[in-house]
């Protein structure tokens, strides 16, 4: 395979990662973009550590820089929702750059935006771009679990719970997560639909007064790959807190014991197969004992649980999303969900 030339949306905490790995697979860096006056103007190297002396832009000039170089594909790693990255996306799609995302939502919108993902796979399917999200979900919420199914006889639910530190991922996130508020102004501001039914909060997501959780997307991913047909999904809030204050690096302040730390957010899904899917996030400013995990059980003939010890979240989601650039790039032009290539394929060099 020829070398894949990259652009890199996003000079943050992850693109460290992410450009790093994609140079050790033998990807080129052609461009870098980022929005914050103190990381525009400063070179690469400088900024993220890496070997290349090619100066970050502004995300502003990024139409016009794409469109002169016609990288192989743009890795987008800024926000976690569709709406967010619509411009970047859509620029993307009708330029005919293909482009991958560690946004959450993009591992499958259409169960939450889909008249904005209609837009950009229309442009990307007539430019011959293609535009997908990946990242940790994709195999440790997603492959993992869709692979061990393969194995069961009778799967009655699927029960899954994951835990991320919020001082990881940057301000934005830690607060969508509720971090530093008091349980009351959680429940006011963040849990307030809570109660909602189905379809009123999936037309509250699709109108995009509300937020998707990441399992709401996730599991509609999950039922793509299944063949499972969704027939009722609700999300729930549920604030996180300590027992002693808490030190945020992330929103500069201390946590005041009993305040929310971050949020448990739910999503449950019943599909017309008759197998429930009951999924949990949780994402919250860490105490100091407190790791990342990830545990699953398939319940039903024979009963099955797995669990990752420790996962290194942030470098197995830059992983991911490195790994399956080759994939995308024979993939049919369009808005592709990664439930439609390949399982996720390690590639000791592009």
């Amino acid at each position: 395979m020829k070398k894949i030339k990259f652009a890199q949306y996003g000079c943050g905490r992850m693109a460290k990662f992410l450009v790093r790995y994609m140079g050790e697979k033998g990807g080129e860096l052609v461009a870098a973009f980022d929005v914050a006056p103190e990381v525009v103007g400063r070179p690469v190297r400088e900024a993220l550590g890496a070997e290349s002396d090619i100066v970050i832009s502004d995300a502003a000039r990024a139409e016009v820089i794409l469109g002169e170089l016609r990288p192989d594909i743009v890795i987008i790693a800024t926000r976690s929702t569709i709406r967010e990255l619509s411009d970047i996306l859509m620029i993307c799609a009708r330029l005919g750059v293909n482009a991958i995302t560690t946004c959450e939502e993009a591992i499958y919108p259409w169960n939450s935006t889909p008249d904005i993902t209609a837009q950009i796979d229309a442009a990307a399917r007539q430019s011959g771009a293609r535009i997908t999200g990946s990242g940790y979900p994709d195999v440790y919420w997603g492959t993992l679990v869709a692979t061990l199914a393969g194995s069961m006889q009778k799967i009655s639910k699927i029960r899954g719970s994951s835990s991320y530190n919020v001082e990881d991922y940057g301000l934005a996130l830690a607060e969508g997560h509720g971090a530093g508020l008091s349980i009351d102004e959680f429940n006011n501001k963040i849990g307030q639909f809570n109660e909602l039914s189905s379809d009123e909060i999936k037309a509250k997501i699709e109108s995009g007064e509300v937020a998707p959780y990441y399992r709401w997307n996730q599991n509609g991913w999950l039922c793509a790959k299944l063949g499972l047909t969704v027939i009722n999904q609700t999300q729930k809030a549920v604030p996180q807190a300590y027992d002693a204050d808490l030190h945020s690096e992330t929103l500069q302040m201390d946590i005041p014991a009993g305040h929310a730390t971050g949020m448990s957010a739910v999503v449950t899904t019943e599909t017309a197969e008759g197998i429930t899917l009951e999924t949990e996030s949780i994402g919250k400013v860490y105490a100091p004992s407190e790791v990342d995990t990830n545990e699953w059980t398939i319940e039903g003939e024979p009963a099955t649980t797995f669990v990752v010890r420790q996962p290194a979240t942030v470098e197995l989601t830059c992983a991911t999303i490195v790994n399956r650039i080759p994939q995308l790039l024979r993939a049919p032009a369009g808005y592709i969900t990664t439930d439609k290539l390949p399982d996720s394929q390690y590639f000791v060099e592009f």
